[in-house]
Formats: structure tokens, C-alpha cells, sequence
């Protein structure tokens, strides 16, 4: 019997979405959800239905880096909530603006054993600027309304909505909202700070601005680099947990313990600084910070003591487009062109790095060869994911948009990242780098690729090993204590063939950039498995 309706909780969240500018939803299925998969059916929203509940939040989290639009993941309640809650601390630490909106036992059921109840907003609250669960059908709307301002003000970031299925299931008034409702709350940095700073800056001889992982995004780097064309003072975005030692940034540690002033616009004083702490943070360097939270100029109080000197609180955006203006004289230095050749360097002796195994490359034999298909397209995406393998990529390569995995150190979201940058960027290549770790997390997402249509390249660096665990128990324990990192060196092509994908199995230097070719000409998801040397990571100096 057919018993659909247009007037239920789930047509006005629908409603709202649409209003918000929503335009896909990466989804899972499951019982408390189906009235959102039957409403989307009159929506014109496009559902893109993952094989796992994690995936949905990876996805939503590179689609939101790449279009700058809110990231939308839906799954069910439950055991499907808690498959979701891992990958938004992933989002959270590089401050995605996204909204998980997850299922749950009804409302008017709570307490009585509900089926898949579940303390859900409880459990997604360490990890999410906000969560909470929906008080019935009449306050969807409005709920939506306020996830996607929070997901967007401030510090950018994920927040979690659970859903009832009877606020799912009965009436609710049509949605009224109009667009700017769903808007972020602005929070500009005030002219005269934001001249007070660059004055300061100007006043020093190696400045120095540090801006966080909101700030990484294509956007926000033509921010940075606006400021610093403007100003004359180098301006680094930060988004590895390697932080200081981000093999993307060159020499960059030596340079920072140089710097005698430097800005914090939206870069926690965290783990990736080293805490403020010298060697690695110079200890009489004065510091300025600008940041969304409080608390987190309170964090960076407590370390630095009377060293952090002005302060403000303002979002990353506003703040660099206010320092643009404000900024004086945009004359080159010494220091911005020494900077500036540290972050660029990379060892010369990288251009003659050969394995010495056989059968097998160095990674920087099987990285390079990738730069021309990035180069080919001026929206090309360059997804990178993993431990050593990861750090290798970004090191090797670049493009106009770049997704990795972030200040949370977690591995695993390569393929759903590939994913949802092709959704994002329909014409342009896409390549996916990661470990044979990596890709295990989630593999079956090639069926999600083949089911719709979804062709990108990724890039396996096999080595047989967990390498990154591996390089730590070498190095702190020694050869004869290697325990729990190896793995069997699988065929992952002919996994993605398998699952109707193209897939090639590299073993020589002088194939991969004619198999990097035919697997971009392939219009397929496509896998090529490439046998390396696991080496460490890069620890570039100069």
C-alpha cells in the first residue's frame, strides 16, 4: 500500500536541505532511515549509497574541502551511528564542515528497549562541535538550520543530528526557511587588531604567520598567498600530524626556529608545534594568535606565558582577508625568499633514488611519473593516504586541490576521499595515493565507484607492511623486535578488477607512467598495485 505523504518530518528535512543548497548525501541504508531514502525519491537530492557507514563521513568530509559546500553523511541508527563516530574525528581535526545525520529509536519508545537504541548524541559529542538528538517532527527544519551554521562557524567542523524515525514519520508543517538560515554566524578579526598585527609583524625581521587546516583547502590557500603577496610575510598552512616535520613543507622546521614573531591564524599551539617548545618552536620568538575558540587561546596562554602578546577572536577566513587589507608593504625580503626555497627544497639525491631490491620501486620512482596527470587538468585532485607512503606523496607531488587525511593521523579514507573528489570534480583526474594498509579499510568502496560511475586513479604503495608502525619499532626497538606489521603482499588490482575496476600490477620504474596513462584512458575505477621498497618517511633538511 502505498502510504507516501508530503507533509512528513522526513519531506521537510528533505525541504531544508534542498533550501541549504544541498545537492548529494553520502549514504548506508538501514530501518530508520528509509523514510529519508523515500522522500529523497521528490527531492531532486542525489543519494550516494557507500558499503560502509564510515565511508559516508569520509566522503562527505573531502566533498566538503573540495566544493567548500556542507559535507552531508546519513546512516542508520545504532551499530550504524557507531560505524559513522570514528571518521568524524578524522573531519574534526582538519575542521570539515559537515553534518551527520544518523537514525535512531523513536522518541516515544525511549527507555522501554527500543530496537538499536542507543546513547547516540553522547557518543558523537567528543568528536563534533555539537550533538544532539531531534526533539520531534515539527523541530526538523529548524534543527537542520542550526547543524549547517554550526558545521560552518568559527572553526569549521562536523556536528551530529539524530533523527527519530517517528519525527521521521509524522507530520510536520512544510519548511519555511529561507537560505539564510542555514548561513555561518560571522566572526570578523576588527580592523584596528588586525593593523595592530601587521604593524608588529613588520616591526620584526623573520616574521612568520601559521594558519590551520581550515585554511588548506583551495580557497584558503589563495587566501594565504593574497596575504602574503600583500604583506611580505611568509604565510604556511599546516594539516599533517607530522606537523614541523610535514614532508609537504621541506625544510620548513629549520626555518621556523628562526622565526622571531609569529602569527597563529586558526593553527592550534598543539602537538604539531611541539606545544610551543624549543628547539622546535623558538623560544624567544614573540607570539600574536587570532582563533574562533577561546579555549584555545587559553591553551596557548598556558604555554607561552607573557610571550603571546595580542590576541583576538575571529574565524580563519575573515581573519586573513582582514590582514590582507591591512597590510602595507607586500616588498619581498631575504627571510619570505629564504622561506620560501626551505619550504620548496627537496634533496637532490631524490633524483637519482633507486630501489635496490628487485621487482620493486622506490617511491619516488613510482610518485613522479603521477605529476603529469595532475598538470593535465586545472582542477585535478591529488588524494593522499597513509603513513610513510602518505608523507612520500606530499612530498612528491601537487595539484590544485589536495585531500589527505589530516592533523588526526588516522589512515583508512583514501578511497571514499577518491570518491567523493570525483563527485565534486566530474572532468578531473583524480588520483588516490595509498599504502596496501590503507586501501584494506575500505576496498569494497570500488563497488560504490562502479555503481556509479565514479572513475579515478589510485595509486597502491605496496610494501607488505604496516611501514609506519614498522619504522617506529625499528628505530625504538630494534630489528630483532618487529612484531604485528607485516602483511602478504596481495594483488589490490585484482581486487579492482574484480569488482569490474581496472587494475595493473607495477613492478618496473619504466611502466608506471605509460600504466598511469591507460588507467586514466580506462574511464574505470582503477587500481594500480605497485610493489615498493618500504622506506621511512622523508626527514627533509638542508
Amino acid at each position: 500500500m502505498n502510504t507516501h505523504r508530503r507533509n512528513r518530518g522526513c519531506d521537510a528535512l528533505m525541504q531544508s536541505l534542498k533550501t541549504a543548497g544541498v545537492r548529494r548525501i553520502f549514504t548506508l541504508s538501514g530501518n530508520h532511515i528509509m523514510p529519508v531514502f523515500d522522500a529523497a525519491l521528490d527531492s531532486g537530492i542525489e543519494l550516494i549509497h557507500t558499503r560502509h557507514e564510515a565511508s559516508t563521513v569520509h566522503m562527505a568530509d573531502a566533498y566538503a574541502r573540495i566544493t567548500g559546500e556542507v559535507g552531508i553523511a546519513l546512516v542508520t541508527g545504532g551499530p550504524g551511528h557507531a560505524n559513522a563516530v570514528s571518521a568524524l574525528y578524522t573531519a574534526q581535526m582538519a575542521e570539515a564542515p559537515i553534518v551527520l545525520l544518523s537514525g535512531h529509536a523513536s522518541n516515544d519508545q525511549l527507555g522501554q528497549g527500543a530496537f538499536q537504541e542507543m546513547r547516540q548524541a553522547e557518543m558523537a559529542a567528543p568528536v563534533t562541535k555539537a550533538a544532539w538528538t531531534c526533539a520531534g517532527p515539527h523541530e526538523i527544519a529548524s534543527d537542520i538550520a542550526k547543524a549547517i551554521r554550526i558545521a560552518w562557524s568559527g572553526r569549521p567542523g562536523p556536528v551530529q543530528l539524530s533523527l527519530p524515525t517517528d519525527a521521521l514519520e509524522h507530520a510536520a508543517e512544510p519548511s519555511a526557511l529561507k537560505a539564510d538560515a542555514f548561513e555561518a554566524e560571522p566572526l570578523p578579526l576588527a580592523e584596528a587588531i588586525a593593523a595592530d598585527l601587521m604593524q608588529r609583524l613588520a616591526q620584526t625581521r623573520r616574521p612568520m604567520i601559521l594558519a590551520g587546516p581550515a585554511c588548506m583547502t583551495r580557497p584558503g590557500r589563495a587566501l594565504m598567498a593574497a596575504l602574503e603577496a600583500a604583506s611580505g610575510v611568509p604565510v604556511i598552512g599546516m594539516e599533517s600530524p607530522r606537523g614541523i616535520a610535514d614532508a609537504s613543507l621541506g625544510a620548513f622546521a629549520q626555518m621556523l626556529a628562526q622565526a622571531d614573531c609569529v602569527l597563529l591564524v586558526g593553527k592550534r599551539l598543539d602537538f604539531t608545534l611541539k606545544f610551543g617548545q624549543a628547539p622546535a618552536f623558538p623560544a624567544q620568538a614573540t607570539v600574536h594568535q587570532v582563533d574562533a575558540e577561546p579555549a584555545e587561546i587559553g591553551r596557548t596562554r598556558h604555554a607561552l606565558g607573557d610571550r603571546l602578546q595580542v590576541t583576538a577572536l575571529a574565524d580563519a577566513f575573515a581573519a586573513l582577508s582582514a590582514l590582507t587589507q591591512a597590510a602595507s608593504s607586500g616588498a619581498p625580503t631575504a627571510w619570505l625568499t629564504d622561506v620560501r626555497g626551505a619550504l620548496a627544497y627537496r634533496p637532490p639525491e631524490w633524483d637519482g633514488a633507486r630501489s635496490e631490491a628487485p621487482g620493486k620501486l622506490h617511491p619516488v620512482q613510482m610518485l613522479r611519473p603521477l605529476q603529469a596527470l595532475l598538470d593535465s587538468h586545472p582542477e585535478a585532485v591529488l588524494v593522499c593516504d597513509g603513513g610513510e607512503i602518505g608523507q612520500w606523496a606530499m612530498a612528491c607531488l601537487s595539484a590544485p586541490h589536495r585531500v589527505n587525511n589530516g592533523v588526526a593521523g588516522s589512515i583508512g579514507s583514501g578511497l571514499p576521499y577518491a570518491l567523493a573528489a570525483r563527485c565534486a570534480q566530474p572532468q578531473a583526474p583524480v588520483v588516490a595515493v595509498m599504502g596496501d594498509g590503507t586501501v584494506g579499510f575500505h576496498i569494497a568502496e570500488y563497488d560504490t565507484a562502479m555503481r556509479y560511475g565514479l572513475p579515478f586513479v589510485s595509486v597502491i604503495g605496496n610494501d607488505a607492511r604496516w611501514n609506519a608502525e614498522y619504522q617506529i619499532q625499528l628505530r625504538d626497538y630494534g630489528a630483532d623486535r618487529l612484531v604485528g606489521c607485516e602483511l602478504r603482499p596481495m594483488r589490490y588490482d585484482a581486487v579492482a578488477q574484480a569488482f569490474g575496476g581496472h587494475g595493473e600490477l607495477v613492478t618496473e620504474p619504466q611502466t608506471m607512467a605509460a600504466a598511469a596513462q591507460r588507467a586514466q584512458a580506462s574511464g574505470l575505477p582503477a587500481c594500480l598495485n605497485v610493489m615498493i621498497e618500504g622506506v621511512p618517511a622523508p626527514q627533509i633538511k638542508r
